[in-house]
Order: structure tokens, then sequence, then C-alpha cells
């Protein structure tokens, strides 16, 4: 009855340890929207990019949180402003094309009726940077304001030409030849610069990042077991041998295997490299993902034992996955530490591989041979340690033999 009791005990602290870490990720992300910065740029320098920077920056003026960070940037500030998101300079930009004021008056002028209102503003997203933040905040509250935006804008505007042209014949004849430039006059086109267009992919970036951390705690005990038969026969050398080399052989086919269950389904590989090279890269971090996990596991298991291995695999799955469903943007200031995490490396690469977003594949695997490299250094310190306190409890277990059998 009392290991139930401690049991239970240790389990309800572990939950009130790290449940709210988890539940924190996500309760407050409403609130970070402002966070997300986002450029309005006004290269048109007419009625309309006045019309719609001064709309834009107002909505960060409104007293609530549910706006995105609207920053107003030079039309000169980068050439390419869609390569300036993919690199995640911002999370979305409104652009105000060149002569969309011009283009409007004139399709009203000479009755223009191929006049595309669309042609006007281009708003540029990634997706799949993240596509929990732009799914639910950068393109929902950017369409919400433009439409707010341009619906008055149009309105106004149409009004005030009829109005200008009211005893003018021809200007009226011409323009009833092109009703769009009256009835929207000026709207926008959204470019989705790296869509999130294969939902197996939230098997590999979220999901799929919690049973790696499980194969590999399998693999784990089971080690610690067989170790537990062949360690008496070693020497120290050739056991820390062992612990190290052993995890880092049989993860090789165990993360190929892993690797392998998303061919069927497929994944998208081949969006940044060949589908081949996308997909050995991809099986190059699994291996890493595990490795960087599982020997955290094969760590801590020499200190804590499989008894109560349990209770460290809570804490590090859950400190991992809190990190890798939403931006940091969207997060406390203290979810910041996800980024030297394996978990968050992980997805961020495998997003890169998947759908071609930003580079950071270098300072992804960076992190992940950093938290091998710390197990490599971890695993013999504690096995060392471990080893001294029984040869000690051992030695003192004979000395008390033998001075029992001298009284005797």
């Amino acid at each position: 009855m009392k290991i139930i009791l401690a049991t239970l005990a240790l389990t309800v602290t572990i939950m009130w340890i790290c449940l709210p870490v988890y539940w924190g990720s996500l309760a407050r992300s409403n609130t970070h929207a402002p966070s997300l910065k986002t450029w309005v740029v006004d290269r048109d320098g007419g009625e309309v990019g006045r019309t719609v920077v001064q709309g834009l920056l107002a909505t960060t003026q409104s007293g609530t949180k549910q706006h995105l960070g609207w920053i107003e940037v030079p039309g000169d500030h980068v050439d390419n402003v869609g390569e300036a998101i993919v690199d995640e300079q911002a999370w979305g930009a409104v652009v105000i094309n060149p002569g969309a004021s011009a283009a409007l008056a004139t399709a009203r002028t000479v009755g223009n009726s191929t006049y595309n209102p669309m042609t006007a503003i281009t708003f540029y997203y990634a997706q799949a940077r993240n596509e929990q933040a732009t799914g639910t905040y950068v393109n929902p509250l950017t369409t919400q304001a433009l439409t707010q935006i341009l619906q008055q804008y149009n309105a106004q505007s149409a009004s005030s030409y009829l109005a200008s042209v009211s005893g003018n014949a021809t200007a009226l004849q011409a323009v009833t030849s092109a009703p769009l430039t009256l009835t929207s006059g000026i709207w926008w086109t959204t470019e989705n610069l790296r869509p999130f267009n294969a939902p197996v992919a939230t098997a590999l970036t979220m999901v799929g990042q919690i049973y790696l951390c499980i194969f590999a705690f399998t693999l784990t005990m089971s080690n610690d077991a067989a170790r537990g038969i062949l360690g008496p026969f070693l020497r120290l050398r050739s056991y820390l041998i062992l612990r190290i080399a052993v995890p880092l052989i049989v993860y090789f086919p165990l993360s190929f295997s892993f690797a392998m269950v998303s061919l069927p389904f497929r994944a998208p590989f081949g969006a940044k490299y060949t589908y081949g090279g996308g997909f050995f890269l991809y099986f190059a971090y699994t291996y890493m993902g595990m490795a960087a996990l599982g020997l955290a596991t094969e760590a801590m298991v020499t200190i804590l034992t499989p008894r109560f291995m349990a209770f460290f695999l809570l804490p590090l799955i859950i400190s991992n996955v809190s990190v890798t469903a939403l931006p940091f943007d969207l997060q406390p200031s203290f979810y910041q530490y996800g980024h030297a995490f394996p978990v968050f490396n992980n997805s961020q690469a495998v997003r890169t591989i998947l759908f071609n977003t930003k580079n950071h594949l270098g300072l992804n695997a960076g992190v992940l041979l950093g938290w091998i490299a710390l197990s490599c250094i971890t695993i013999p310190l504690f096995t060392t340690f471990m080893r001294r306190k029984d040869v000690s409890e051992h030695k003192k277990q004979v000395e008390e033999k033998a001075n029992n059998e001298k009284r005797v």
C-alpha cells in the first residue's frame, strides 16, 4: 500500500509540474497575435497606398489583441518581398503594387473592361512555416482587415467618382464599360509561398516526434535489462563502450524503419531536394533525433533505474512537445528554451525538407549533435559513479559477512 500511495503522490506531483507547461504553451496564444510581425509595403505612392497603410496600422491601435504586428516598410526595403517572407523576416506582407491608384483611375476614365481589381494589392505569407499560426492568425486577421479597409474605400471612391462625373455623359458611358472599377475597384491577391499541402506532415513534425521518443525509450529499457546480464563480466571501459555504442548502432535500423513508414503515405520529400535525397536527409535527422532523445534516457536510467524512468520520460516528452505546436512569437518568453531542445529542431528540419521553408538545417543538426555529445559525457559519468557505488556496497557486504563469520 505504501508503494501505491508513494507512486500516486509522485505521479500527481509530476502531473502538476509538467502539464501546466504544455497548457501554458497554448492557453494565451490569442493575446500574443500582435507579436506576429507583418509588413505593409506601399509601392503605389497614391491614394490607395496611403489608405491601406493607414488602415492596417490603425488596427494596431484598436485596444484589443486581435490584430497582427503591422509595420510600415519602405517600398525599396527589399527587392523581392516574397523571398523575404520565406526567409522569415516577417510572417506576412501586404504590398500595394506600383501604379495601383493610377490604374484604377485610368480604367474608369477609358472604360477598361479588362481591368482586374486583384492586381492592385498582393498579400504574401508562408503557411508551412507554421500552419497553426498562419491558419489561425496571419491569414484570417489580414483578410479581415483588408476586407474592411477596401470595402470602405471602394464605396467612398465609387461615390466620389460618380459625383464628380454626374454631368459628364461621356465619362458615365465609359465607366459603365468597366463596372468592376465601381463595385470592387481595389482588391487583393493572396500568395501562399509555402503551402502546407500534405496533411501527413503533421505526423512527421509533431505527433511523430513523440513516437520517436517512445521507441527510443523502449530500446533503453531493453538495453538496461541486457546490460544487467553482461555488466558483471565486463571491465568499466568495455562496459562504457557497450553503453554508448550499442544504442547508436541499434538506432540506425530503428530510425530507418521509422522513416520508411512515411513513404507509402506520400510525404513530399521532393519539395527542396530530389525525392530520394530528401528522404535520406529526413532519415539522417530522424536518426539524430532518436539518438538525442534516446541517449538522454540511457543516461538517466543509470541514476533513476527502470523503476522511476517513467517519471523522466513524461517531463522529457512534455517539455519538448510544448515548444513545437506554436511558434515562439505566440508563447510567453519562458518557452524560448525550445531553441535548444531536440524536438523543436528536428521538427523545424523536417519542415525545411518537406516544404522548402527557411533552411536552418545546420543549426538544427548542431543542436541535435550537441544533445548526443552531452549524453556521451553524462553516460560515462553516471555509470562510473554508480559502478563505484556498487563496488563500495559490495565491499561493505563482504566485510560484514567476514566479520559475522569470525564471530561465529
